[in-house]
């Protein structure tokens, strides 16, 4: 069985797309999903599965929550290994809490076109800075994520891929739990 986190797209924020937490284990330990493990209230599962295949993780647990809760969400379902790459190859790795606390991950569901990827790399913005990688977008963000131009949904507008943003402290307790 492989180690897998789900990260869900846009759940318990502002009121919306509520989705309690015991109720995310219970519905993902009925997919046959198995050591199911929920990291704070936006939406990051842990667990085991012996299906291979995270798009299809991606979509059965995507179809089961709106089965159960009426409501689509975007799922990003990486393995434990590709979460320790991206946290590996983070440019913006640093032990001042400070710093780490400007540096975002932002996990994209597709490979962005090579059109979009140049324009996009054209992109600069006052106390932001950014990296792009096959699966992430590293940003770090000197004023704060909140005040960030280059947000989820800006970055999912220009390279037209589905993606999650994390913080830091978040990526790194995912695969603390993921271990």
């Amino acid at each position: 069985m492989k180690t897998y986190i789900a990260f869900l797209r846009g759940i318990n924020v502002s009121g919306k797309h509520k989705i309690p937490m015991a109720e995310l284990r219970e519905l993902c330990g009925s997919l046959k999903l198995r050591d199911v493990k929920t990291y704070i209230q936006s939406g990051n599962v842990v667990f085991k599965s012996e299906l291979e295949n995270a798009t299809e993780l991606e979509v059965v647990i995507s179809k089961a929550i709106l089965k159960s809760f009426g409501f689509e969400v975007p799922v990003i379902v990486k393995t434990s290994s590709q979460l320790r790459d991206i946290l590996n190859n983070n440019p913006f790795e640093s032990e001042d809490e400070i710093i780490r606390k400007q540096v975002y991950f932002v996990l994209l569901n597709d490979v962005p076109k090579v059109e979009e990827l140049t324009k996009f790399k054209a992109e600069m913005y006052k106390n932001e800075e950014f990296l792009i990688s096959e699966n992430c977008i590293y940003l770090k963000c000197k004023v704060g994520y909140g005040k960030a131009k280059l947000n989820n949904n800006f970055i999912e507008r220009k390279l037209k891929v589905l993606a999650t943003t994390r913080n830091y402290r978040t990526m790194h307790k995912l695969l603390d739990l993921s271990n």
